[in-house]
């Protein structure tokens, strides 16, 4: 199954990939975050954020400052995607 994940990740539109990439390096953020860090339309981060959560890999949560907006983060899953497991594996010699 993990890899029928990497291979939904790869099929994703630019913009979802750019969600991702954003999500993954600011950490959680709302929707209006994510329109302002990524530059994308909020429509446009809608749908990104949509697809994203359709292969689970985004998790939406309340965000308690302002309960009309919810908080996006990546799952645990996605950090198979982020390449963090990699870097913890080399060894200086």
């Amino acid at each position: 199954m993990e890899g029928s994940q990497t291979e939904d990740l790869d099929d994703l539109p630019p913009s979802a990939k750019l969600v991702f990439k954003v999500l993954e390096y600011n950490g959680p953020l709302t929707q209006k975050g994510i329109v302002q860090e990524s530059m994308l339309s909020a429509r446009t981060v809608r749908y990104a954020l949509e697809r994203l959560e359709e292969i689970d890999v985004v998790d939406e949560d309340v965000y308690f400052a302002d309960a009309r907006q919810n908080l996006y983060k990546l799952t645990e899953p996605a950090q198979e995607f982020t390449g963090e497991e990699s870097e913890t594996t080399c060894t200086a010699d």
